[in-house]
């Protein structure tokens, strides 16, 4: 598994989590034992697993801060799960550069949102930079 489908693995168990109003390891361990050739990544996931929930109240207060006309609460869900994951992966990951991380998220966005999502997420993590 490359770093590109570990991202997308991450936001659809991120957005599976928000649907189910549960963060914890056991949901996350459970997800991950049913997917096939995620042991090299792994350690990318988890790491950015735990800092989106360790810090879930600053992201999402950096996502509000950021954003003009859309709270948190109000997103689509799918979004929310792209902009934590991005987020997190700005704000912790030093060894990943804040422009694939927003790259990525574009990408997620016209994948499993609308072109307009693009856009919003867009427009929110250059304002984070």
């Amino acid at each position: 598994m490359n770093r590109g489908s570990a991202r997308e693995l991450l936001m659809q168990l991120l957005f599976q989590m928000e649907m189910q109003q549960d963060f914890s390891d056991e949901l996350k361990d459970s997800y991950l034992e049913n997917v096939a050739g995620v042991r090299n990544q792994l350690d990318y996931i988890n790491t950015i697993f735990t800092k989106v929930t360790d810090n879930l109240q600053l992201i999402d207060d950096v996502i509000d801060n950021n954003s003009e006309k859309w709270k948190v609460t109000r997103m689509p869900k799918v979004d929310k799960a792209i902009l934590r994951l991005a987020i997190a992966e700005m704000l912790f990951a030093e060894d990943i550069p804040c422009e694939v991380s927003i790259n990525e998220a574009v990408n997620l966005a016209k994948k499993f949102s609308t072109d307009e999502s693009g856009k919003f997420i867009n427009g929110i993590l250059s304002k984070v930079i």
